[in-house]
């Protein structure tokens, strides 16, 4: 059974990490004693009202604005001792590096220095208190050891409360009642978030009577914005068909496909399918079978009509007793509910708030379970947190109480994952490794690697259900834990997609950045503004569109303009590489830990690659034209992690074993766990 989970600021950890490094003497010649003495007063002086500022944060925007001003300057510090380690780490004649560049450093620490105590000096303003407990009673302690894609695998011992609905939907779907239209009858699924519209539509589908009574079935998650090509090509491949990349062959092939058939398809979760686009998804299945249907599921009674549903199923809370027993299923597990009469109680009572939602009622179960005690419950009980202010009305009180009891590092683990569109799998390792190289797993006073601390951040969120396995070993999130995530990152996680170039703040660290922009090159403007970016991810999503990623000349900008880049990925570009190459400004990009250039066209890496000192990861995967390595290759001293597979390199450079911290390494076809050199020093791949 899971540990405690003991919650902590969300700024905790950077803080304690800024004034460990600054106090130990590494940084004694270029900052004066004085102000290494003033930014650990400072920092822990902030620390002190955090836990005060993360409550009243829902309830005063003026916290709010407090707490991310205060975010932003301990980044700016935390970013600046990053830069001086790595720099003077890449300098052999270190005395002379700081002298030449002490005042540089030193002029950038005291402005932030200013700010943040002219920021502590607001603390009064803002009713902000020391040592006080941003749970009303929750205490804090150290450190414990666009949309959900679907798939329609589910537990039934688990669901409660929802038979008769599902009976209700089987019987419709069984019934031969022919086509009144050019398409299949559609039956909707409506209610809330968290409702539990994919559960049922996932009993229904899985039920023996419905399985045998189709000769094809297909369940597709619809994504945002509304994509006919890749709904037609999802829709094709559930079908077991093969896919084209034209929208009118694969229409074509589709009705093909499901002509004389009698098919179910399922599309779960649609939001504002836009009526002419609705209309010719459903072109190609008019030549199915009699009997045919289709089931959708939606949050909005006019999207069930839009879509011509010829039924209408719309779900209700969870009576009291089924929320009852599925938290106890989840809070209690093996243990029996009758010996704890005062958790029972109180047990209840939490569960009336959480108002018949089975989201909620499931994440605090699982969340209570991890604090089992009368103390703690009666905590979570009393907190004022259940009062959300206007602008967080749409975020699930239960969810946002959830997140505030992570711990530290799990809270910023999470905020990151923002980022991520509704609809984004992600896998446990990869995610992990992508907190590692944005500095998310702060290590103060502990001996477990980054690994360690990123699986233990990992664990905190799958157990009180923010990340839901999916097929294939992968994760997800639910919608409103999506929601939530952006609510809790605000400006500094982003999500660039779609015709309207937004505006994006300075303070933005992280950006997804979607490859089917029809800004094309003017979204960089933009991104340029984030000059402290440290992760931009351009991955392509739909249908391709203009990329703003061709020319060297705009490679050059972007690495000369975001110079604090910790993580980069160009993944899936495919022939998006005019030259097939990097520029060479890559090099310059001194704070790299992770580059991702899978399935991309580049035939060579430059020299300068040989130049990312921090580099940690490199992805490869899929880059069939590339053949060779730099012959400095060996210099990247901080490697751990390397992807060849789908590569057509057949050698590596010489003195490649000098990679001392390579930990991982695929090759085309196989992990390769110690590596074999010739006479000459090279590494050979059979």
């Amino acid at each position: 059974m899971a540990g405690l989970m003991v919650a902590g600021a969300f700024l905790t950890p950077v803080i304690q990490v800024i004034v460990e490094r600054v106090v130990s003497g590494d940084y004694k010649d270029i900052f004066k004693k004085r102000m290494v003495n003033k930014l650990e007063i400072n920092l822990n002086s902030i620390n002190q009202v955090l836990d005060d500022a993360e409550t009243k944060q829902y309830q005063n925007p003026n916290v709010r604005i407090w707490l991310d001003d205060i975010k932003h300057e301990v980044y700016e510090v935390e970013q600046l001792l990053d830069e001086i380690a790595t720099s003077a780490q890449r300098k052999s004649k270190v005395k002379h590096f700081f002298s030449s560049l002490t005042n540089q450093f030193e002029s950038r620490m005291k402005d932030s220095l200013d700010k943040l105590e002219h920021l502590l000096k607001q603390n009064d303003v803002v009713g902000l208190k020391e040592g006080t407990s941003a749970r009303n009673g929750l205490e804090v302690g150290p450190e414990s050891s666009k949309r959900v894609p679907t798939t329609s695998l589910v537990d039934e011992s688990r669901i409660l409360g929802r038979n008769g609905d599902k009976e209700e939907i089987i019987d419709f779907l069984l019934l031969d009642n022919g086509s009144i239209c050019n398409h299949a009858p559609i039956i909707s699924i409506v209610g809330l978030g968290g409702m539990g519209k994919t559960t049922l539509a996932r009993l229904v589908y899985n039920d023996d009577k419905v399985q045998n009574s189709f000769e094809l079935k297909a369940w597709v998650y619809v994504s945002n914005p509304f994509d006919i090509f890749g709904l037609t090509k999802e829709i094709l491949e559930q079908f077991n068909s093969p896919t084209d990349e034209s929208l009118e062959i694969l229409q074509r092939q589709l009705q093909q496909t499901v002509m004389g058939k009698k098919y179910l398809l399922v599309l779960d979760d649609i939001w504002k399918a836009n009526e002419k686009s609705w209309e010719q998804l459903l072109i190609p299945f008019n030549k199915g079978s009699s009997g045919s249907k289709m089931i959708v599921t939606t949050r909005s009674k006019d999207d069930a009509s839009a879509m011509d549903s010829v039924k209408l199923v719309e779900l209700e809370q969870l009576e009291e007793s089924n929320c009852w027993s599925l938290f106890v299923t989840h809070a209690f597990q093996d243990r029996n509910v009758n010996e704890y009469p005062d958790l029972e109680s109180i047990g209840k009572m939490i569960v009336d708030k959480c108002g018949g939602l089975p989201l909620a009622v499931k994440t605090m179960g699982n969340l209570l379970r991890k604090n089992f005690s009368k103390n703690e419950w009666e905590k979570i009980l009393k907190t004022d947190m259940w009062r959300l202010s206007e602008r967080d009305s749409d975020i699930n009180p239960v969810l946002r109480l959830s997140y505030h009891n992570l711990p530290s590092n799990s809270k910023r683990c999470f905020a990151y994952c923002s980022i991520f569109p509704k609809g984004y799998e992600f896998h446990k390792n990869e995610l992990i490794k992508m907190w590692m190289a944005n500095g998310l797993l702060n290590s103060y006073k502990s001996n477990k690697s980054k690994e360690e601390l990123g699986s233990e951040s990992f664990d905190d969120l799958e157990s009180i259900s923010f990340f839901q396995r999916s097929l294939g070993g992968s994760f997800v999130m639910h919608d409103l834990v999506n929601d939530l995530a952006k609510s809790e990152s605000g400006e500094f996680c982003l999500q660039v997609e779609g015709e309207k170039v937004q505006e994006i703040s300075e303070r933005t660290r992280h950006i997804w950045c979607s490859r089917n922009l029809k800004a094309g090159d003017g979204i960089l403007k933009h991104i340029y503004k984030a000059k402290g970016l440290h992760s931009l991810l351009v991955n392509r999503r739909g249908d391709g569109g203009e990329c703003f990623m061709k020319s060297n000349n705009v490679q050059c900008d972007l690495f000369s303009k975001l110079k604090y880049l910790r993580m980069l990925s160009f993944c899936g570009f495919g022939f998006s590489f005019e030259n097939q190459e990097l520029a060479d400004e890559i090099g310059s990009l001194n704070s790299l830990r992770y580059l991702d250039l899978s399935w991309t066209n580049i035939k060579r890496l430059p020299d300068s690659i040989c130049k990312l000192y921090n580099l940690e990861r490199l992805e490869l995967k899929g880059c069939r034209n590339l053949t060779e390595f730099p012959l400095d290759f060996y210099k990247l001293d901080h490697l751990r992690h390397l992807n060849l597979e789908g590569t057509a390199i057949k050698k590596m450079p010489k003195q490649i074993r000098k990679l001392n911290h390579l930990q991982t390494f695929r090759t085309r076809f196989v992990l390769i766990n110690y590596l074999s050199f010739d006479d000459n020093n090279n590494m050979n791949f059979a």
